[in-house]
């Protein structure tokens, strides 16, 4: 049994782990990244700095990102005293501790030492799995809030590989975005459906990446759109995959349209600081329901010598 007490401490950090994300994104939007300077912990040399919107900006995102820290370590103290016994909870806990400090040393890295378009997009994807993992706790304990649930019925061998290549596919979308933002190359695709007027442009620069990205999109719709049916056509509803699956095709069609929206308002900042976020806020719920199912199906696969 999982107490309310400890499932209320996992959602308040998947929240904050959400916002971290999301700030970040912000920073990177506003490119308020040299905002304090190449300090850290300080901004600028002061504990509180002056007042600039790059500043502000930037030594929120880093105050947010260390309230959150403690928080994921009382969390992962939490998990140890009370449950100990579950190598699942132990695991996300564990996820979650050791991303937040990877991501931590990383934004401090960039601080000091600047680093290139490439590893920055990295550091987002290390966020994005850090809240992953803390959403894979909060699902867990809600599964187990009332005691170890009955075992939901085994699914076929054959989902589980193809739930897993379809959440590395993902964090492969997910890096060309995120190198994208860094390297500044939103604009290289203008207009939607077509790419600067073309079905395929010249693939170099900033438009071979927007368009690169584009149809790696598209292409993880068409995975996620046979998962779908190859889930519904060979698991049980009991399973819980088939409701997951349904609602990661919902996303991603959401996240296509959310990156069609991107296109319009570009050139319109104020308006393009939200659906940036909202862009990453949707990939977030798909790459975590991604995530539940891909562990989902590996937990619940059929034994070998049943096929």
């Amino acid at each position: 049994m999982v107490s309310s007490r400890y499932r209320r401490l996992a959602i308040l950090v998947c929240i904050g782990m959400l916002i971290v994300l999301l700030a970040g994104a912000l920073v990177t939007n506003t490119e308020s990244g040299r905002g304090c300077g190449d300090d850290w912990p300080l901004c600028n040399g002061k504990f509180v700095p002056a007042y600039t919107l790059e500043s502000l900006i930037e030594y929120s995102h880093r105050l947010v990102t260390g309230i959150v820290g403690l928080i994921v370590v009382l969390l992962f103290i939490a998990t140890l005293r009370t449950h100990r016994q579950s190598g699942e909870a132990v695991f996300y806990a564990s996820g979650i501790l050791f991303f937040t400090v990877v991501q931590a040393l990383m934004g401090a890295a960039a601080v000091k030492w600047p680093q290139s378009s490439e590893v920055m997009a990295l550091h987002f994807g290390i966020s994005l799995l850090a809240f992953a993992c803390t959403l894979l706790l909060v699902i867990w304990a809600y599964r187990h809030r009332y005691g170890v649930p009955a075992r939901p019925p085994r699914v076929p061998r054959s989902v589980y590989p193809m739930t897993w290549f379809a959440l590395l596919y993902c964090i492969g979308v997910v890096y060309i975005g995120a190198y994208i933002r860094h390297t500044d190359s939103s604009g290289g695709c203008l207009g939607w459906p077509l790419c600067n007027g073309e079905v395929v442009p010249e693939l170099t620069g900033a438009t071979g990446v927007a368009f690169i990205h584009r149809v790696a999109a598209i292409i993880m719709f068409i995975i996620l759109v046979a998962l779908y049916f190859f889930i519904k056509r060979t698991t049980a509803p009991e399973s819980g995959l088939i409701r997951a699956s349904a609602w990661s095709l919902i996303l991603v069609v959401s996240q296509v349209l959310s990156g069609a929206l991107l296109v319009v308002t570009i050139g319109h900042d104020e308006v393009y600081i939200f659906t940036s976020l909202l862009h990453n806020l949707i990939i977030c719920g798909l790459f975590g329901i991604m995530s539940d199912m891909a562990i989902r199906s590996w937990l619940l696969r059929e034994p070998r010598e049943a096929e």
